[in-house]
């Protein structure tokens, strides 16, 4: 049975109770938050961003036709609407708007899939956050389509929207990235998200931003090893895996 979702309204009990005076009452906070994320937004754009959006704009635009960037609306604090910026993972298509990625999906690009797996694709949120839209750290921000199917699935799900949302949030570097497929994967987000909103501070954020990036550049020289490494390594390699897997079914079967 297909769930038809509500329009967006912000006005619950999750929203104007005594979290939103909570999170209203921490104002200093707030604002030595918003200092870092600028902070922090500036000196990337100066000191990296200069040199590496140019050379991955040069890569995404070999790899496959369209823009640069793609840009979609995005669910913000309070329910605000804003334009968030990303990376071009994906061919032109006309669900990019409505319909998740999922795994293997036809519409990711070369690029795209090495983009996505390191999060690099994010990278151009930081002019979100230059903006005012965005937080470094936060509940990612969802399309607005999924935002109002997971309302639905999930009580007081939009209570995760009190704060701005984050370019990485406590979720993503629990491991709940990509497509959300199940109703598990979107109910554990949403715990993290809500521990997030309730315990945000300082020394949260500076961990949560530490895991990142050191998950992000895993993912990177994952990739570089593979890349250098000789074809007969890797050959040697998948034969070892499959007659491990052929010894063990039952190990590698769910």
């Amino acid at each position: 049975m297909k769930i038809q979702a509500s329009p967006l309204s912000f006005e619950t009990e999750a929203t104007s109770g005594p979290y939103r005076r909570y999170i209203d009452e921490r104002k200093h906070f707030y604002f030595f938050k918003r200092v870092f994320d600028l902070g922090i937004s500036i000196i990337l754009f100066v000191g990296v961003f200069s040199w590496l959006f140019p050379l991955l704009a040069l890569i995404i635009k070999l790899d496959s036709r369209g823009p640069v960037f793609f840009v979609q609306r995005r669910v913000g604090r309070g329910g605000k609407s804003f334009l968030c910026y990303k990376f071009r993972t994906m061919v032109v298509n006309p669900d990019a708007n409505t319909t998740q990625a999922r795994e293997n999906d036809i519409r990711i690009t070369r690029i795209g899939n090495f983009l996505r797996k390191s999060s690099l694709d994010e990278l151009p949120q930081f002019l979100n956050v230059l903006f005012g839209d965005m937080s470094i750290v936060g509940p990612r921000p969802h399309m607005h389509a999924d935002c109002n199917r997971f309302s639905v699935l999930v009580s007081n799900y939009k209570f995760r929207s009190l704060v701005k949302p984050g370019i990485t949030g406590l979720a993503q570097i629990k491991g709940y990235r990509g497509p959300t497929t199940t109703y598990q994967s979107i109910f554990r987000r949403y715990q993290y998200d809500a521990f997030y909103v309730r315990n945000c501070n300082f020394w949260l954020d500076m961990r949560i931003i530490r895991k990142t990036a050191w998950q992000t550049l895993a993912v990177i020289f994952s990739k570089v090893r593979l890349f250098n490494k000789p074809p007969r390594e890797i050959f040697a390699d998948t034969i070892e895996a499959e007659m491990e897997m052929s010894a063990n079914p039952i190990r590698y079967t769910a």
